[in-house]
């Protein structure tokens, strides 16, 4: 198993932290020489704040651990492709590179609907590998959202049957 694989495989663990409480399952990890430097998962319905995203909180803690806002040799491990905030952050924390699993047709900004982590405009870019573990990073959303559809389509079923 090759390095991005292993990893990726971390920021897995990290996706289903956050399914575990009910948030949608996207977790990351930020690795710099070997060594995992910060971790976080989806915690925006939990903690009630748009900026709760497991790369926001990833970065928050690799930046307190370095002691450093400065992310330049590191790398972020993604079960899902960045959104604008997150791929803004990581250009902003000067993040080396980002591998991602599952790519976002309605959000992803590291070349689906564009590419903020490659504007040459922006005094930083980072390189980005695409689709490592996709097929698993891809069904634990699938899963995890027609999960809660089956539920809210129980609960109204229920809720129509007690009137």
């Amino acid at each position: 198993m090759d390095k991005d694989q292993m990893y990726m495989e971390l920021a897995v663990k990290e996706a289903l932290k956050a399914k575990a409480i009910g948030e949608v399952p996207i977790g990351a990890v930020i690795v710099l020489n070997d060594e995992v430097i910060g971790a976080g998962y989806n915690l925006r319905e939990t903690d009630q704040r748009s900026i709760a995203h497991a790369e926001m909180i990833a970065i928050d803690e690799a930046c307190r651990r370095t002691g450093s806002w400065r992310l330049e040799d590191a790398t972020m491990y993604v079960t899902l492709e960045p959104c604008p905030m997150c791929a803004g952050a990581i250009v902003l924390s000067r993040v080396k590179r980002v591998v991602y699993g599952a790519s976002d047709p309605k959000g992803g900004c590291a070349g689906t609907l564009m590419n903020l982590l490659d504007e040459s405009r922006f005094n930083h870019q980072s390189e980005v590998t695409r689709g490592v573990l996709e097929e698993e990073c891809g069904r634990l959303l699938s899963d995890f959202f027609r999960e809660l559809r089956e539920k809210k389509k129980a609960l109204k079923a229920s809720s129509k049957n007690l009137q």
